[in-house]
C-alpha cells in the first residue's frame, strides 16, 4: 500500500505537470486517444489476463516445492508473450492511420489532429512489449511474497513520465510525452530486476507449446482476454463518443478517471495484489474455510477505506481538481469539465474497489470464466448506458461526458453485486458475520463525515480553494476515523497498531 501511495503521489505530480503544459487541449485528446490502443493491447495480451492465469499456476509449483518447473513455465510464457506482442505491435504500427480514423477517434475532424494521433500511437506501441515482461516479473515476485519492488514499479513509470514533461516536452511537445510513456515502461521493468537474484530465477529460451501447464495457462487466459476485450471496448466506445463531443471531453474523462483511480489503487489494488497469493495458497491446500474468512475480512477492510473516499471525492471534487490540476493551460473551464466527470466516477469508487478483491478470489480458484461472463454482461450494459446517459445529459442541458462516467459507475456496481452473489454460492457463504462486524459503523461514520464536510463547505464558501480543499480533506479524515473508532469499527482500532508496527 505504501508503494501505491508513492505511485499515486508520483502520478499526481505527473498530472499537475501534464495539465499545466497541455490543459484539455486537442493535442492531449490525441495523446489519450492513441494511448487507449496501447493500453488495450497490453490488457488483452498480457497485463491482468496474464497475471490472473499465471500467478495461481506458478504458485502451485512453488507450493509443491518444484522451483525448476515453476521457472520453466515462466520462461515459456515470457518468450511466447514477447513473440506475440511484438507481432501485434508491428501490425498495429502498419495499420495506425486506419485504426485512428476508423476505431480510436472517428470523431476527430481536423486532419492535423488525426496525423498527430497516428504519430503518437506509433511511438507508444513500444511500451506494451516492455510492460508485458514487467507484468510477468511482477506476478512471479508476488508469488514469492515479494511486494516492495513490484509496488514501487508504478511509481517509477510515473517518474519516467515526469522526466518526459520536464525534459522532452519543452523540446518535442506532445511527442515528448509519448516517449515518456516508453521511458516509464522501461523504468517499470528495471526497478524489479534486482529482486530476481533473491528468488532463484532461471530463464530459458523455450516456448513449450505442447506442455500441459502452458496450455492450461492458455485456457485460463482465453476467457480473461475476452473479459479484458469487453472492458477495453467499453473504454474505446467512451473515447469514440467523447471524441464527437466538445473539445476537451476526451481529456476530461481521462483526467477524472485517473483522479478516481488514485485512491482506488491505494485502497483496493494494493490489497488485492497482496491477497491473491494468500487466496491461491489456501485454495491449493483445500482450505476454503480459511479463504472465506480471509475474503470477508479483506472485503470489509476495503469498504472501510473506499466508502469515505468516495463521498469525500464527491463533496470536495472542485477544490481537489483546483489543487491538483488548475495551473498553466489548465483553466477554470478545464476544472469544470473534469470535476463534472469526477462527480459521477467517484460514485463508483466503492464498486471498483470491491471488484478488485472479488475478482482475485475467482482467479485464486482458477476460475477466470465466471468473472469474464459477468464482466462481459456488465460492460455491454455500460456501452448501452453510455449512449443513453450521454444523450440524456445533452438533452437536459448537462455536459454529456458526465453521462459516460455515470454509465461506468452503474455498470461496475451491477458487476460487483452479481459476482458477490456467485462467490457466496461457490463458497457456501461469505461469512456475513465478519462482513457485518463494523460495516454499519463504517456507514454511520461516513455519514458523520459527510455532514461535517457539508458544514465546512458552507462555512468556507468564498475562501481560497487551497484552504477549502486542504482543510476539508484533513477534517474528513479525522472525523471519519474518530467516528469509526467511537462506533466500534475493527479497522479503526487496528490502524494505529499497524502504523506503529510499520514505524518499528
Amino acid at each position: 500500500m505504501v508503494g501505491f501511495v508513492l505511485s499515486s503521489l508520483a502520478g499526481l505530480v505527473n498530472q499537475v505537470l501534464v495539465s499545466r503544459a497541455f490543459g484539455t487541449s486537442a493535442d492531449l485528446d490525441a495523446f489519450f486517444a492513441a494511448n487507449r490502443l496501447t493500453e488495450t493491447i497490453f490488457s488483452l495480451m498480457a497485463g491482468g489476463a496474464l497475471a490472473s492465469a499465471f500467478l495461481p499456476t506458478f504458485t502451485s509449483f512453488l507450493t509443491r516445492d518444484d522451483r525448476r518447473g515453476a521457472w520453466r513455465l515462466a520462461s515459456a510464457i515470457a518468450n511466447l508473450v514477447l513473440l506475440v506482442l511484438g507481432l501485434v505491435s508491428t501490425l498495429c504500427w502498419l495499420a495506425a492511420p486506419w485504426l485512428v480514423q476508423n476505431v480510436l477517434a472517428p470523431g476527430f475532424e481536423d486532419p492535423e489532429q488525426v496525423r498527430l494521433t497516428v504519430s503518437l500511437l506509433r511511438v507508444m506501441l513500444i511500451s506494451p512489449v516492455i510492460f508485458s515482461m514487467s507484468g510477468l516479473l511482477m506476478a512471479a515476485l508476488n508469488a514469492h511474497r515479494h511486494f516492495t519492488l513490484p509496488a514501487l514499479a508504478p511509481a517509477f513509470y510515473r517518474i519516467g513520465m515526469i522526466i518526459s514533461v520536464l525534459v522532452f516536452v519543452p523540446r518535442y511537445g506532445i511527442h515528448g510525452l509519448a516517449w515518456g510513456a516508453v521511458l516509464g515502461a522501461g523504468m517499470h521493468l528495471a526497478i524489479q530486476l534486482p529482486a530476481l537474484r533473491g528468488i532463484g530465477a532461471r530463464f530459458e529460451f523455450r516456448l513449450g507449446f505442447r506442455e500441459p501447464t502452458v496450455q492450461h495457462i492458455g485456457r485460463l487466459m482465453a476467457p480473461r482476454i475476452l473479459g479484458a476485450a469487453v472492458v477495453q471496448i467499453n473504454f474505446l466506445v467512451n473515447t469514440i463518443i467523447a471524441s464527437g463531443q466538445p473539445e476537451g471531453s476526451v481529456a476530461a474523462i481521462t483526467y477524472a478517471l485517473q483522479v478516481m483511480i488514485m485512491p482506488q489503487a491505494v485502497i483496493a489494488q494494493a490489497i488485492a495484489i497482496a491477497a491473491l497469493p494468500t487466496f491461491s495458497a489456501q485454495v491449493a491446500r483445500g482450505k476454503l474455510d480459511e479463504m472465506r474468512a480471509s475474503l470477508a475480512n479483506t472485503l470489509r477492510g476495503v469498504i472501510f477505506l473506499s466508502l469515505p473516499a468516495s463521498l469525500g471525492l464527491i463533496l470536495l471534487r472542485h477544490p481537489v481538481i483546483v489543487l491538483l490540476l488548475q495551473r498553466g493551460e489548465f483553466t477554470t473551464d478545464s476544472t469544470e469539465l473534469v470535476a463534472w466527470a469526477l462527480l459521477w466516477y467517484a460514485a463508483g469508487l466503492i464498486g471498483h474497489s470491491v471488484l478488485e478483491i472479488i475478482v482475485r478470489a475467482f482467479y485464486a480458484m482458477q476460475d477466470t470464466r465466471t468473472p469474464v461472463i459477468v464482466g462481459a454482461l456488465a460492460m455491454s450494459l455500460n456501452v448501452v448506458f453510455s449512449l443513453i446517459f450521454s444523450a440524456w445529459f445533452a438533452r437536459i442541458g448537462w455536459a454529456p461526458h458526465g453521462g459516460l462516467a455515470l454509465a461506468n459507475s452503474l455498470a461496475t456496481a451491477l458487476e460487483c453485486f452479481i459476482l458477490l452473489w456467485v462467490m457466496r454460492r461457490r463458497l457456501g457463504g461469505l461469512d456475513l458475520r465478519r462482513l457485518r462486524r463494523g460495516l454499519a459503523a463504517s456507514v454511520a461514520a461516513t455519514t458523520t463525515m459527510g455532514v461535517a464536510l457539508l458544514a465546512w463547505l458552507t462555512i468556507s464558501e468564498g475562501s481560497s480553494m487551497w484552504l477549502i480543499g486542504g482543510v476539508g480533506i484533513a477534517i474528513g479524515a479525522v472525523i471519519y476515523w474518530l467516528a469509526a473508532l467511537a462506533l466500534g469499527a475493527p479497522e479503526a482500532r487496528q490502524l494505529p497498531g499497524i502504523l506503529r508496527r510499520r514505524e518499528t
